[in-house]
């Protein structure tokens, strides 16, 4: 008699299949406008792809497993211009195969099994399917909008969900889905309580050059207390408008970057070099071409425009401080839920967002039923044919 096995392990039985490949398959459907999965759909910026050009002439070969030599000595210079601290490029920063696989990369190299991980929802999918895998409990505390459409964190329920199991906090600003970028207050606040209860945090970062109306990008990392327990994850994907290169980093202390480098070696060993060599590049031509001030601009011009189409489609957007989303309140139009509205969207107008009770835990789904998440980092004139088609819906 054959013996029967299971098909996958326990830990990935919860799993379903990620929102945005759903969403993306009943885009091509229906043929309509995709504003929901959060990738460019116009090129890099000639400089960036020259250095990939340049980059694919010459490094074929593996690079160290921690990174790139030229790619972490580009970043630790950024990082003390931005920081204004000294990062040292073989001890304290790590190259990973994109923002998610070092999410991922971090759980598994400091979260044991049955300890408590704190997320903010809405939350970035791979939070809660990392924390899993590795054995860890993921804990939610929902940021809600107040009456004047801005998102808040409630510090008294964030304080009642630590326990003595919680190791760390994952902190993403500016925010994927809400667009919502922490103040310097809202961050020190937090700060004072990973201090109180020696809590780890997981600096998301992937969108912090895309801030608008002159607002300040601040590293908790650069805080006074934070250094030695944080973890700061970025990538180039989202500012040079290069998600498929998949490179990304993490800059952490010493010894978290040990523990970080000890499970990389594992999972990717190391990331595509001739990517790695073109963004080495990118990001020192950066300094010198004043690109960051460019891709601002441009998605702020963007974001301006999308905000107006979408007041004008009865949709009331709420204030999209940084990223490339906005959230929009579908009240008006008279939906129950934020998953009925948008497949309505999707098969009777021909625009795609995303339902953003997705990026809740069940018991607070509620909070997301009257919102679509839209993505507006696509070419003007696929902006404009998504608005004249909410326009006339």
């Amino acid at each position: 008699m054959s013996k029967t096995y299971p098909r996958g392990a326990e830990r990935i039985q919860s799993f379903g299949t990620t929102v945005f490949t759903v969403w993306t398959q009943l885009a091509q459907k229906h043929q309509a406008i995709n504003l929901g999965q959060g990738f460019p759909d116009f090129a890099p910026p000639e400089f960036v792809r020259e250095a990939g050009r340049q980059a694919m002439e010459g490094y074929q070969q593996y690079s160290p497993h921690k990174g790139f030599p030229a790619l972490r000595n580009a970043l630790a210079q950024q990082a003390e211009r931005d920081w204004g601290r000294s990062v040292d490029p073989e001890k304290e920063i790590t190259v990973t195969v994109g923002a998610t696989e070092g999410i991922y990369a971090v759980i598994q190299a400091l979260i044991d099994r049955d300890d408590e991980v704190i997320l903010l929802e809405p939350f970035y999918d791979s939070y809660p399917a990392s924390i899993l895998m590795a054995g860890g409990v993921p804990r939610f505390v929902p940021l809600r909008p107040n009456a004047a459409h801005q998102w808040e964190l409630d510090l008294d329920e964030l304080r009642s969900t630590i326990t003595p199991r919680t190791k760390a906090l994952i902190l993403n600003t500016p925010h994927n889905p809400t667009g919502k970028c922490f103040t310097r207050e809202e961050l020190q606040e937090l700060a004072a309580l990973c201090i109180e209860h020696d809590l780890l945090v997981i600096a998301d970062e992937v969108y912090d050059r895309l801030l608008f109306d002159d607002r300040e990008h601040v590293s908790i990392a650069t805080l006074p207390g934070m250094w030695e327990r944080t973890l700061t994850i970025s990538s180039a994907g989202k500012t040079f408008s290069v998600t498929g290169w998949k490179v990304g980093w993490v800059i952490a202390p010493e010894d978290l970057t040990h523990a970080l480098q000890m499970a990389q070696q594992w999972i990717p060993f190391c990331v595509a070099t001739p990517m790695q060599a073109a963004v080495a590049v990118a990001i020192e031509q950066s300094k010198e071409n004043n690109y960051y001030n460019e891709v601002r601009d441009l998605y702020q011009k963007k974001r301006d425009f999308f905000f107006q189409v979408l007041q004008e489609a009865n949709l009331n957007p709420y204030p999209a401080e940084g990223t490339y989303f906005i959230v929009a309140d579908t009240s008006a139009w008279g939906f129950d839920n934020d998953e009925a509205f948008c497949h309505h969207l999707t098969t009777n107008v021909g625009v795609v967002a995303i339902p953003p009770s997705y990026f809740f835990s069940p018991p607070n789904k509620h909070i997301a039923h009257k919102m679509a998440r839209f993505a507006f980092c696509k070419e003007d004139h696929v902006l404009e044919a998504a608005a004249e088609r909410l326009r006339k819906a």
